[in-house]
């Protein structure tokens, strides 16, 4: 049992822990929804790569979450960098392609 000071940043670690893998769990929720031919026409790594990078993502977040590595070893850090590359890079690219849009609409909404 850690007391004091040591027991606030081990809980501060553990926190951050959490919020590592939620957004590994978001990254791979979002890769899950978007349609195969979407990265493609991004020019994106495809879909079942992504799927695959952010899978293994999850299980360093999910061993980083429940502590059984440690936060600052590199597997987490890892996890977190792969799924942060995929929200700031490859999701905005395969958002607009994601959407079903009526063939009545033009570049700026329906007519």
């Amino acid at each position: 049992m850690l007391g004091g000071a040591q027991g606030v940043v081990a809980y501060l670690f553990w926190a951050v822990a959490i919020v590592m893998f939620v957004v590994e769990v978001w990254a791979a929720a979002d890769a899950v929804r978007r349609p195969a031919a979407a990265y493609a026409a991004a020019g994106k790594l495809t879909k079942q790569l992504w799927l695959i990078i952010l899978g293994v993502a999850l299980l360093f977040g999910l061993a980083g979450a429940v502590q059984f590595v440690s936060i600052l070893g590199i597997l987490p850090i890892i996890g977190f960098i792969a799924a942060a590359v995929y929200l700031a890079d490859v999701r905005p690219a395969v958002r607009q392609y994601g959407r079903g849009g009526s063939s009545s609409s033009g570049p700026y909404g329906p007519w």
